[in-house]
């Protein structure tokens, strides 16, 4: 009995020093030539928000709509019109089974899971919504993280959003799959198949790193992890309300 505790502890060990050698080993430095902005230099004020088990992001729709038409960014400028009347924009992007059938922490269950995250070639979405308010009061019951990029930063990173939304044959953004899960909100296809290495916060993930921000993929397969990350490397933490 006494040796098998030890072979266990032993097992739990390795694996624990196994996840802290990958996470050093694929942790992204960012660009400091992006991030963080030079002192008096503009910024753009994005924002990470933390629903439990997946992250989106909120970005400011006029910026998004001025950078969009700016770079031609197609996809972008059709989500920037179509929510026209709201001043900041939700996107987080995932499973589409899963987005749909598990809105919440609650409605996960093991089956949906492991079938989002072992089978291959699951089709993803985007899913966007119109924010009427500061997002940190709009989602007051979430983790909220405000993170002032770069205005370089912000435009490498909508060029990587803009690149997420699927096109028709005709290089425009794919008609809207219909209404989201809250608030005024929309499917889009999307680029991108979703499993255990390509989750939805890796995808924040990489918006982040587009804009400069050290992150850490392996970190980054859960939101806590995430958000470690951001807070230890870069000094980020969620606002107090």
């Amino acid at each position: 009995m006494r040796r098998a505790a030890r072979l266990l502890a032993l097992c739990i060990l390795g694996g624990v020093l196994v996840l802290i050698l990958a996470a050093v080993l694929t942790a992204r430095s960012g660009d400091k030539s992006l991030y963080p902005p030079a002192a008096g230099a503009p910024t753009r004020t994005i924002f990470v928000v933390n629903h439990g088990y997946h992250t989106d992001v909120v970005v400011p729709r006029e910026a998004l709509a001025a950078v969009a038409g700016a770079h031609g960014q197609t996809a972008l400028i059709a989500v920037a019109a179509r929510f026209g009347g709201f001043p900041w924009v939700e996107i987080g992007w995932g499973d589409e089974g899963f987005y749909r059938e598990a809105p919440t922490v609650a409605s996960v269950t093991v089956g949906l899971a492991l079938r989002a995250l072992f089978r291959p070639g699951n089709p993803s979405v985007l899913h966007v919504v119109g924010v009427s308010g500061e997002p940190a009061a709009v989602f007051s019951h979430s983790d909220v993280l405000r993170i002032d990029v770069s205005e370089a930063g912000f435009e490498h990173m909508t060029a990587v959003l803009d690149a997420t939304f699927a096109r028709g044959v005709d290089g425009k953004i794919a008609d809207d799959l219909g209404r989201g899960i809250y608030g005024p909100s929309l499917f889009y296809r999307a680029v991108g198949a979703f499993n255990l290495l390509n989750v939805c916060n890796h995808w924040v993930a990489n918006l982040l790193d587009a804009a400069g921000v050290p992150t850490t993929p392996v970190l980054a397969t859960l939101p806590p992890g995430l958000l470690l990350d951001l807070r230890w490397r870069s000094g980020i933490v969620p606002i107090v309300r």
